[in-house]
């Protein structure tokens, strides 16, 4: 087998793939030639090329967050390491496994003005699982013992309970471009480090005990459910927990936890909730699953809630205290803490009826909602994405944009087939359509569909200079003119910079122009009409075709008041 000429190269890679690497996106340098040497040459890495760093480090992670495996992104040295840093912090955060490989001077050169050169030794150590520097100046049994050893701690953190980006830096001397032929290293070779095994976990006889008295002594009890991966053992324990009349589970659709016994769209009833009836609808117990929570809504109203326990389930930041009431931490698998629930309390059918209040508000909220878009004959965002969500294919891959995109989509009922993803880890525009290229790269056999504004496309337009697009890839850009989501959140409506400094124009930027340039299909509709005649052509499959995408122009002027009047017409 061919592989660069830098023992120490040869080692590494061998061990990535006998810790199960798969994946590998390149950016193209110099001084990462020998990494993409070695690794473009070994028989069980896909190399995949995306030149701009930052939508690499996006596509890598939606690779990740379908594979739920390490994938590794592979750039040179100087300021190509830094543009990774958004994917690598989105990552952190969303317990996403990356592998963030980067190729450095030789120590000895770093500060003394060397070309590409800055101190990338810890660079990312406030988001990373671990981080180690090599070079390649010492051949010798300790040296490789010692690179065998902080590749195994890497990739056992990457691995962990919790997941996350782990970074290995290596310093290369010249010359970078060496191959040789090298023995191929077997999977079952003995001498290279095995995988550190995750320990299980079960509550102890205390915690169940106070569980137990918690559930009995609490008659408001609520479940609230952020952003996560499909799991459905979680739903199925929940789904069965939620017989319980004093239980009310809230989740949001990128948590994809879907169930009518669920309340999915939370804004939407919370608008309903009067300030009379705000004790009612309080939960005493708070019981926090999964990742970020998008709704600011909820968040300042359990802030102002009298929690008397909060408790939070997961093996992730068991600290996070986004409600400022934490008072116990379950630091073990979701579906197994529910699942210890399930079998150690007892369920009071007549008991407080905590949870019907909230789904027959629920359930008459829907029927406004319907109704609403029955009888509105505005077209404005809301109108557009009821359209839209109603059009994605079943059993898709829904990718959603931040920002007003979000926001939007969790006004509408989830549907059970589709899979709802979203960077939430930071909230950041930027890498959204990267990301989502990502997954559709890896997921070639099923649609993805990417909803996103015209700023998150725009920041992101690189992601489509990427000659791995494939043909299930389609994408809604909804252009509302620029930044309409400060006139939807309050306080940047009151200020006399909101147009010039808050909302950004894009009349002069053409998403036309990029398709073209990328050879992307281009779509373009002004209503709801022009929406509907397009979708058939616009789903429809070609093997060998490309991406397409359907600009979808709204008045930027009528949007904030006619999603006013949404929230004013559904009250119940």
């Amino acid at each position: 087998m061919i592989s660069s000429s830098k023992k120490n190269v040869q080692l590494f890679v061998n061990l990535c793939v006998n810790y199960g690497l798969k994946h590998v996106v390149v950016s193209p340098g110099s001084r990462n030639a020998p990494l993409i040497i070695a690794f473009n040459q070994h028989p069980e890495i896909e190399c995949v090329v995306v030149p701009d760093e930052r939508s690499a480090a996006f596509f890598a992670l939606g690779i990740a967050q379908q594979t739920t495996d390490l994938v590794a992104i592979l750039c040179t040295s100087g300021s190509a390491p830094l543009n990774y840093y958004p994917a690598i912090a989105e990552a952190y955060y969303q317990r996403i496994p990356l592998l963030v490989i980067t190729a450095d001077r030789p120590q000895i050169w770093i500060n003394q003005g060397d070309g590409q050169t800055i101190v990338q030794d810890q660079l990312f150590k406030n988001h990373i699982n671990y981080s180690a520097t090599f070079d390649d100046t010492l051949v010798s049994e300790d040296y490789s013992w010692f690179l065998k050893r902080e590749i195994a701690t890497g990739f056992s953190k990457a691995n962990s309970e919790s997941k996350g980006p782990i970074h290995f830096n290596f310093g290369f001397n010249e010359p970078l471009y060496g191959k040789e032929e090298i023995e191929f290293i077997p999977k079952t070779d003995k001498k290279i480090p095995i995988k550190v095994e995750i320990p299980s976990h079960n509550l102890s006889y205390n915690q169940i005990q106070h569980l137990k008295e918690s559930w009995k002594n609490f008659p408001k009890k609520m479940i609230l459910c952020g952003q996560m991966s499909p799991n459905t053992a979680l739903k199925e324990e929940l789904k069965n927990l939620s017989s319980d009349p004093s239980l009310i589970v809230l989740v949001e659709n990128t948590s994809n936890l879907i169930s009518p016994s669920f309340i999915h769209c939370i804004d939407r009833t919370l608008n309903s909730i009067s300030e009379e009836e705000i004790e009612l609808f309080s939960p005493d117990l708070l019981i926090i699953v999964g990742g970020a929570i998008v709704s600011k809504k909820i968040k300042a109203f359990l802030r102002k809630s009298n929690l008397k326990e909060t408790w939070k389930v997961g093996l992730d930041f068991p600290l996070m205290d986004t409600f400022q009431s934490l008072t116990h931490s379950f630091t073990l698998p979701e579906q197994s803490f529910f699942r210890e629930l399930n079998k150690n309390i007892e369920i009071n059918s007549f008991g407080e009826n905590f949870g019907q209040r909230w789904k027959q508000k629920d359930y008459l909220i829907q029927e406004k909602a319907q109704e609403y878009f029955e009888n509105n004959p505005h077209y404005s965002d809301l109108t557009v994405f009821n359209q839209v969500l109603d059009c994605v294919p079943e059993n898709s891959f829904l990718h959603l944009s931040n920002s007003s995109v979000i926001r939007y989509s969790l006004l509408f009922d989830p549907i059970l087939s589709i899979s709802y993803w979203c960077n939430r880890g930071t909230s950041g525009i930027d890498g959204s359509t990267s990301t989502a290229a990502g997954s559709s790269f890896l997921k070639k056999s099923d649609w993805n569909t990417l909803i996103t504004g015209d700023m998150s496309f725009f920041y992101d337009s690189n992601a489509l200079w990427n000659h791995n697009l494939t043909p299930n890839f389609r994408i809604f850009l909804i252009n509302n003119g620029g930044g309409s989501i400060f006139k939807i959140i309050p306080g940047p409506d009151s200020t006399e910079e909101l147009n010039d400094f808050f909302v950004f124009n894009n009349d002069n930027f053409s998403a036309e122009f990029i398709c073209k340039a990328f050879n992307i299909g281009y779509f373009r509709a002004e209503n709801l009409e022009e929406i509907d005649n397009l979708m058939e052509e616009f789903y429809t499959y070609e093997e060998k075709g490309k991406p397409k995408l359907m600009e979808i122009f709204t008045n930027k002027e009528e949007n904030e008041p006619l999603l006013k009047d949404f929230f004013e017409k559904i009250k119940v």
